[in-house]
């Protein structure tokens, strides 16, 4: 116990271990938020426990060393880094779907053609844009294959006007190796022909 309280441990460790508890629970935090916005509420307690937890071990040590400004610093850089991690790791998870918005004034059926058969569903329609008439393409897809969709809209058309947002919950839809995405095009241009 005389570790701990030696002053090695209390200038060097202590705000080193600050720092790193101060990312683990920020980056749960950051987690537990994200997945709550996405509507999946059964992980979001557990993150929220441990969070808490980890907040309250490093909490009460810069309360006993309350006079050394390392830990003040470790703490706040802490923080700071756990939001950047939480972040990037919620972006390489990939969660949830997000819905994809495309404006164009091509005529969109070679598009969607495209994408129906990749089993990416899409549901156009016809508008009024400040340029003239265009076509508006909605899909909603997983989050991990929105860079696959992007592309097909990139090469579809290279000065394309698309937005991105989150979704907060999807019922049913057609997604790549689901029931609808295995009809064939066939299938896919008799129902256009209706």
């Amino acid at each position: 116990m005389e570790f701990f309280n030696s002053e090695l441990f209390l200038i060097y460790l202590l705000p080193f271990v600050i720092f790193f508890a101060r990312i683990c629970d920020v980056t749960i935090g950051t987690m537990r938020i994200i997945l709550l916005s996405k509507g999946m509420k059964g992980l979001a307690p557990v993150l929220g426990f441990f969070e808490v937890l980890i907040w309250i071990l490093v909490i009460s040590k810069i309360m006993m060393h309350a006079s050394s400004f390392l830990c003040y610093v470790a703490y706040a850089a802490g923080f700071a880094s756990g939001n950047y991690i939480g972040i990037i790791i919620e972006e390489k998870v990939a969660l949830g779907h997000v819905i994809l918005r495309f404006i164009t004034t091509k005529p969109a059926e070679e598009l969607i053609l495209q994408l129906n058969e990749k089993g990416f569903g899409a549901t156009s329609i016809d508008a009024e844009g400040a340029t003239g008439h265009v076509n508006i393409i909605f899909c909603i897809v997983k989050r991990d294959s929105l860079n696959t969709v992007v592309s097909y809209i990139k090469n579809f058309n290279p000065s394309a006007f698309y937005t991105i947002e989150d979704v907060k919950s999807v019922s049913l839809g057609i997604f790549p190796n689901s029931a609808y995405a295995k009809r064939s095009v066939f299938e896919i241009w008799k129902r256009r022909g209706k």
